[in-house]
């Protein structure tokens, strides 16, 4: 007796299963779950439409690795940079940190201190600061988009109009200085530049590889002053666009300017 076929929601995450594992073809895919390849196209688009992976000529690529993979990936770089972003916290401030694993890290540099506000919709963030009393938490509510264990949605972009926070850290999957951040979602982009310019300071961490990158079709714009913290040494040689807006990690200076300028932007 042959087994039943999955359900429409079950076949599209064995598919991107299947994508992950480095199954790409729509015929080959086809004949895998045993649909028609229009079948296939339609899970492919719904699947792209959520950012989940990029559709190429003949079937898709993943874009996406879970937030354990994606941690993993130059973890020196990311704790450097998490570092240089809590040494730029002050006491008593509030901060807003974006979902994303340099984020988290940064999470985790704040965890110990008191006195500070953290709003965040980062599930990651919020795994490293629930247990500490001396952080006053704040989770922005709405839905958990997987795999980046985002928190996004209408309602998180409502309470960020009554939050106005001293510093914003944002994540990056890619940056590229005419674009500004590349997201996986549409519904990304758009809570990323509400956080943007929620706060007085802004910045954006990215590791070396980030930088130039462009994985994803949904981006939102860098419209305003910030700084880029990164442990790309040559960043104003390779990228002079970021040459005046750097805070390289690791190092007592900046490329840019001052490193823990504590200033709230005027």
């Amino acid at each position: 007796m042959s087994q039943p076929r999955p359900g429409t929601r079950d076949r599209r995450a064995m598919l991107l299963e299947a994508v992950r594992d480095g199954s790409g073809g729509i015929a080959e895919l086809a004949e895998e779950f045993g649909v028609s390849e229009s079948t296939i196209r339609r899970d492919l688009a719904s699947l792209a439409g959520a950012g989940h992976v990029v559709r190429t000529y003949g079937g898709a690529l993943d874009t996406e690795r879970s937030p354990l993979e994606k941690d993993r990936e130059h973890a020196a770089a990311k704790d450097a940079i998490a570092r240089e972003a809590a040494a730029l916290v002050r006491d008593g401030e509030v901060v807003l940190l974006d979902a994303g694993t340099t984020t988290g890290r940064l999470a985790r540099h704040l965890a110990h201190r008191d006195g500070l506000t953290v709003v965040t919709n980062g599930v990651n963030a919020i795994r490293e600061l629930a247990g500490f009393a001396g952080i006053d938490l704040i989770v922005l509510g709405g839905r958990v988009r997987h795999p980046n264990e985002a928190i996004l949605g209408e309602s998180v972009l409502a309470q960020l109009r009554h939050i106005s926070p001293d510093r914003v850290f944002l994540g990056a999957d890619g940056l590229v200085a005419e674009r500004g951040l590349c997201c996986p979602s549409l519904e990304q982009s758009v809570v990323k530049h509400a956080m943007l310019h929620a706060g007085g300071e802004a910045y954006v961490l990215a590791d070396h590889s980030k930088l130039g990158q462009a994985p994803f079709s949904y981006w939102a714009p860098l419209d305003r002053d910030y700084r880029l913290i990164t442990d790309e040494p040559k960043v104003d040689v390779t990228y002079p666009q970021f040459a005046q807006s750097v805070i390289l990690a690791g190092t007592p200076e900046t490329v840019g300017g001052a490193a823990h300028d504590g200033r709230r932007g005027s």
